[in-house]
């Protein structure tokens, strides 16, 4: 009896460790330095952009995301550099293009599936976490919030 209360309580601190460490897991962090899980965004939209420095409609839509971000703050928006850059690449790349929203540092977990082939590329994630559409090409701030709109509707 002593023996299987034992390994009951033993099963039960591997299932508690298990579970802390799922709740406390980061899947990803920003440049600043902000750990997150996707979870923490349930119930708001997501934009997540890939972006790359050598990409020139990626750098040209950069003001209107950033407009798009200013204008938008109920909607969390993300950049995520399509290169693997260290984290002084892409502080320097955030200053050189006056990038205003989070840019994803690190990333250990995603909702979606694998990197874009295209670029730029645009993920809009709804409220439950779901990839509702991938955009691809060149955004504007309008362009951004229309397709969100609709997707609100429906």
């Amino acid at each position: 009896m002593k023996k299987a209360l034992l390994a009951l309580l033993a099963v039960c601190a591997v299932v508690a460790g298990l579970s802390v460490n799922l709740l406390f897991k980061v899947d990803f962090v920003t440049l600043d330095g902000e750990s997150k899980q996707w979870r923490d965004l349930h119930g708001q939209w997501v934009v997540v952009n890939y972006f790359a420095q050598w990409c020139a409609p990626c750098l040209r839509e950069i003001p209107e995301l950033n407009e798009f971000y200013r204008e938008n703050k109920q909607i969390a928006m993300f950049a995520v550099s399509f290169d693997t850059l260290n984290q002084q690449q892409l502080l320097a790349l955030r200053e050189q293009h006056n990038i205003e929203f989070p840019i994803l540092a690190e990333i250990s977990a995603t909702p979606w599936q694998q990197m874009p082939k295209t670029l730029p590329h645009t993920l809009i994630i709804d409220p439950q976490g779901k990839i509702v559409r991938e955009l691809k090409g060149e955004q504007s701030a309008a362009s951004l919030l229309r397709v969100i709109t609709k997707l609100q509707g429906s």
